[in-house]
């Protein structure tokens, strides 16, 4: 997961494609031998992917993401007696950190089995999940249901479709991406409102298994319709590829998602029951937590856009970098209604940029063969972080005064931590194209023809007479 100049027609696909330049030695890059390539469509039914992927997301991490609604309503109402915050703080930890936990089972059933039967799987599980959880009396069995289930069965959904996007385009990549990502900003806008008006009308037991129904519904709809192209491009589909670790950019690819997930899983959970600390009501909380979904539902397909203009390491960086800004100036000086629904708003923009781009960066970092078993370990590196980080910021609260400001801090600086990760892959991203321009005039008839136009933009702006032109050139292929 080109620029706006003249040289916007050459577009740099050839690094993110499935001519990529191999670099298993980290830092001495090996050009591979010239050979014919599967050349996504960028469009056609690959649209049709993209609007399965967004109600598949709309409905695997929109409906999670009205955790935070519950868990204002368990807090505020002692639902589960003798539960402590921690303990709840968990449950919604263990919902993303068990699905990105099972996707290495997940990666090998779609190489053995295909996609639809890791899709289904996943809307079983998740079904499962949401109606076990309206029978629940303990806060054990929440931990089984709401939190392990739940999250076994959105990660077969996730892990079965987060890859099918790349597959289907290479110009309008990031968009597409952007715009499938977006289904979970939208479900997270329409769950987190819904949600509470029904506990409020119908009561924890009925909101559960509403949900339950709908996601089983969208959900098995989307996986007959969705198709891959993993025999078309030659998919590894690795559970995991150890290698990869032996490059020093996918270490850094995984310390952006790791820092990424520490900030991000506090403002989804924390931000209804920081309205709450700060006497706003629970009702204003899921309004909250609503905006901060709309906000990545509108913000995700413009990073998308922006990306594939302006690069997508460098705007991956960028927004990452804006969303700890935004927790330093803006959230630990909100103590109103309207500034915190500004502050949502704005930081939901840019809060999820991992979800939006990591299948585009991922792809320029190690190619879209080798994307999925890339994915596979990322997903596992984020168990931690998506386990431990609400919990964390559970326990940073005050007693008195601002309860959430050593919260707001550790989230702001995981982010500003996250994009320094961005900011060395960018470093290690323009060597290697000094490195591919190298090669292209040395061999020329050694380089594929996409190799090629990425060597001759570059070698544009390094042999441009003015340092403002080469810096802007450079830049924008990132």
């Amino acid at each position: 997961m080109a620029g706006a100049s003249s040289a916007s027609e050459h577009h740099i696909s050839p690094v993110n494609s499935d001519t990529t330049i191999a670099t298993p030695g980290a830092d001495q890059p090996q050009v591979e031998e010239k050979r014919d390539v599967d050349e996504p469509p960028d469009g056609g039914y690959g649209w049709v992917c993209v609007a399965c992927t967004f109600f598949i997301n709309a409905h695997t991490w929109g409906i999670n993401s009205s955790y935070g609604v519950f868990l204002a309503y368990y807090l505020a109402n002692d639902y589960y007696p003798g539960a402590s915050a921690l303990e709840f703080a968990f449950v919604g930890g263990l919902s993303i950190s068990q699905a990105l936990l099972i996707s290495p089972l997940a990666t090998y059933t779609t190489r053995v089995y295909g996609t639809r039967t890791t899709l289904l799987l996943g809307v079983a599980l998740e079904t499962l999940a949401l109606i076990s959880a309206s029978f629940t009396h303990e806060v054990w069995q929440l931990f089984l249901s709401q939190g392990v289930c739940f999250g076994f069965g959105m990660g077969f959904l996730f892990v079965g479709s987060v890859g099918i996007i790349p597959q289907w385009f290479t110009k309008k990549r990031s968009l597409a991406n952007g715009i499938g990502t977006s289904g979970s900003g939208i479900g997270g806008l329409m769950y987190s409102l819904a949600t509470n008006a029904m506990i409020d009308r119908l009561g924890v037991e009925w909101a559960f298994r509403i949900l339950g129904i709908l996601a089983c519904a969208v959900n098995c709809t989307c996986a007959m319709l969705i198709r891959d192209r993993n025999r078309a491009i030659g998919s590894t589909q690795l559970a995991f590829d150890y290698t990869l670790f032996k490059r020093p950019a996918f270490l850094l690819l995984l310390g952006w998602g790791f820092f990424s997930m520490m900030g991000y899983i506090v403002l989804l959970f924390s931000l209804p029951n920081y309205a709450t600390s700060i006497r706003l009501t629970a009702n204003q909380g899921s309004i909250i937590g609503a905006v901060l979904n709309l906000g990545q539902g509108l913000g995700r397909p413009l990073v998308g856009i922006f990306s594939d203009k302006a690069g997508r390491i460098n705007l991956a960086g960028l927004c990452t970098f804006i969303g700890g800004l935004f927790c330093f100036v803006i959230w630990i000086f909100a103590k109103s209604f309207g500034v915190l629904i500004f502050f949502a708003i704005i930081v939901g923009t840019v809060a999820g940029t991992f979800w939006t781009t990591i299948a585009p960066v991922g792809a320029e970092v190690v190619g879209l063969k080798e994307l999925p078993s890339a994915l596979s370990i990322v997903w596992i590196v984020l168990v931690l972080p998506t386990t431990f980080s609400e919990p964390i910021a559970l326990e940073l609260r005050q007693k008195s005064g601002n309860i959430y400001l050593h919260a707001q801090i550790f989230t702001g600086f995981m982010y500003v931590g996250a994009a320094l990760c961005m900011w060395f892959l960018r470093v290690w991203k323009i060597g290697q194209m000094e490195r591919i321009a190298t090669e292209q005039e040395k061999r020329p008839e050694s380089t594929d023809a996409a190799s090629a136009e990425a060597a001759a933009v570059y070698l544009t702006a390094k042999r441009s007479e003015s340092s403002v032109s080469k810096r802007l050139l450079a830049w924008k292929k990132v």
